[in-house]
């Protein structure tokens, strides 16, 4: 092997995203006189947080209580309850704002940095880190391991070996990060990841002139699957987004990949009304010579409202009075069980997040550490733990790196 570089360290952390950042970040403040080194395979580190949110970083959910905060977590939720009790929302929050990053809440919880800047939190993490004496390498991953009677060796991808007493595999979930196969090469298992957090590819002449519009709130419905979710919807060139289907996405995503991303969907535009039925009835007899198309009614965007009735087999002159009880039902049907067909996906780009990863039943959650060896531990997407929008996936990250970076030392 050419340009072997050989080295020893005490803590290695693989990754340098969220989790990874952290992780260091408090190995090092729980031991200072021990060394610990990130290790990042591409040219940037952060990568996530700097997208996230449109580039302004959800940062964490304003939801204080681990019981209700586990609820969010299609997969991991019930063994994230112990370390939610050691660091959550409260204490991500001091954290940064100690570190002089305000945070604010918005109206559906979520949290983000005051200047709405993702760099103040990418800032925040890297100088903590420096002014601790973390190392970070980057374009340098870790490709190989193999366990010693002293820690661990690895081959990173700059053909170099490095000794490390304790390692921390923070890569992400995605199977390219490497993180997944290193684990399995150790022996753990692998709950096979398919995306989550993703939009619905719908074929429907009414979205494609709708795109950009947002409704809010609808629920959207997966009725072979027993599964719904609601909130707002965005309406895409390529079919539906926004939350109500990301949260579907996520909740459904292990079925979604088993049918290969094609099932029916159906939704309902006007949740908030009781009796949507009695509505229009009312309208008929308030109206009566006006146009149905030019009535819009419970709060819908005019275009979509024009195409509701449009789809419904009302056109332009059209009266209310001279609706027929036809034309009414499938008005109904369309503003309550609008159906279409979901055919692939697009994944979200600020918030790509997988469904699996190394199987929770081999890792002690206490200290997010391998059951199988003794000092390997764990933190973020490498897991097989994924939340829905909203601030969860960091969240995750943040307790994660806290806990696998405290115990990492504890021991050397």
């Amino acid at each position: 092997m050419t340009n072997v570089k050989q080295g020893r360290v005490d803590v290695v952390v693989a990754g340098g995203g969220a989790a990874g950042f952290f992780a260091a970040i408090h190995a090092k403040m729980a031991r200072p006189d021990l060394s610990v080194l990130i290790l990042e395979k591409s040219k940037e580190t952060l990568a996530k947080v700097a997208i996230s949110g449109g580039g302004r970083c959800n940062v964490t959910h304003h939801c204080f209580d681990p019981k209700a905060l586990i609820t969010r977590y299609p997969r991991g939720g019930r063994e994230l309850l112990g370390p939610f009790h050691r660091f959550q929302p409260t204490d991500t929050i001091e954290w940064f704002e100690s570190r002089g990053v305000k945070l604010k809440v918005e109206e559906d919880g979520r949290m983000f940095p005051v200047s709405d800047d993702s760099g103040d939190i990418i800032r925040a993490l890297t100088t903590e880190a420096s002014a601790l004496g973390v190392k970070l390498e980057v374009q340098r991953g870790v490709r190989g391991v193999e366990e010693t009677g002293e820690g661990f060796l690895l081959s990173c991808s700059d053909g170099s070996e490095l000794h490390c007493r304790a390692l921390i595999l923070a890569t992400g979930g995605n199977r390219a990060s490497g993180g997944l196969k290193l684990a399995a090469s150790l022996g753990h298992r692998i709950v096979e990841p398919v995306p989550s957090l993703f939009s619905f590819h719908v074929q429907d002449p009414l979205f494609t002139e709708l795109s950009g519009i947002s409704v809010d709130p609808v629920v959207v419905r997966i009725p072979e699957m027993d599964a719904e979710q609601s909130g707002s919807i965005l309406i895409t060139h390529k079919g539906v987004s926004g939350p109500a289907v990301l949260k579907l996405s996520a909740w459904q995503a292990r079925e979604l990949a088993d049918r290969q991303d094609e099932v029916g969907i159906r939704i309902n535009w006007v949740p908030g009304f009781h009796q949507p039925g009695e509505e229009l009835h009312r309208m008929r007899k308030k109206f009566g010579a006006r146009p149905v198309m030019k009535s819009r009614l419970f709060e819908l965007p005019r275009r979509l409202w024009e195409l509701l009735c449009i789809r419904s087999g009302i056109e332009n002159d059209i009266q209310w009075a001279r609706m027929t009880a036809a034309q009414e039902e499938a008005l109904l049907e369309s503003l309550t069980a609008m159906d279409c067909r979901m055919k692939g996906k697009t994944l979200n780009k600020e918030e790509f997040v997988t469904c699996g990863g190394v199987d929770l039943k081999e890792v002690n959650m206490k200290k997010f550490q391998s059951r199988l060896h003794e000092n390997l531990y764990f933190a973020g997407e490498v897991l097989n733990i994924d939340g829905v929008t909203g601030g969860f996936n960091f969240q995750a990250a943040w307790t994660g790196g806290f806990l696998a970076g405290t115990a990492a030392v504890e021991t050397l």
